[in-house]
């Protein structure tokens, strides 16, 4: 599993990188449709990594939902044993 995350991560810096690429060639070329492209370019540019981001936060809250893990840490306050007083 540790492998297949490690070609996944490098498969998508090599799209993101490629991507950037683009939108910097998008950037300089003058004709008809390019300022449409270097549009849709920047978008995917910031949607793609946001879109990754919240996919690995999802599978990683419903991998501790299901495993009965949390990912918070207890806070020690509340160690004390007392209930909350309000």
């Amino acid at each position: 599993m540790k492998k297949l995350k490690q070609i996944v991560c490098i498969l998508c810096a090599v799209f993101l990188a490629g991507l950037y690429l683009v939108t910097l060639v998008f950037a300089f070329t003058d004709s008809s449709q390019a300022r449409s492209w270097l549009s849709a370019s920047l978008y995917a540019t910031i949607a793609v990594p946001v879109f990754l981001y919240a996919f690995l936060l999802i599978t990683k809250l419903l991998k501790n939902r299901n495993t009965g893990q949390t990912s918070e840490k207890p806070d020690p306050a509340d160690s004390s044993g007392r209930p909350d007083r309000k």
